[in-house]
């Protein structure tokens, strides 16, 4: 299940289950894995926006 996303300033997003597992099926350009991720991620998956390197902290899903 999606725990974690993070949608990187380049336009990638990489995603994590609860037990810090990579999921590739979401991960890739923003544009083409955004809409499969809104609507499989349950409601208590974080969001977060960062540089690589840099994460500015966790951000509201409707803000993602």
């Amino acid at each position: 299940m999606l725990d974690q996303v993070i949608k990187f300033s380049n336009g990638m997003v990489m995603c994590f289950d609860e037990n810090g597992e990579q999921m590739p099926e979401y991960q890739g350009r923003y544009e083409e894995v955004k809409d499969k991720i809104l609507a499989d991620a349950p409601q208590s998956a974080r969001f977060f926006r960062a540089k690589w390197g840099v994460s500015s902290g966790e951000i509201p899903r409707e803000e993602w």
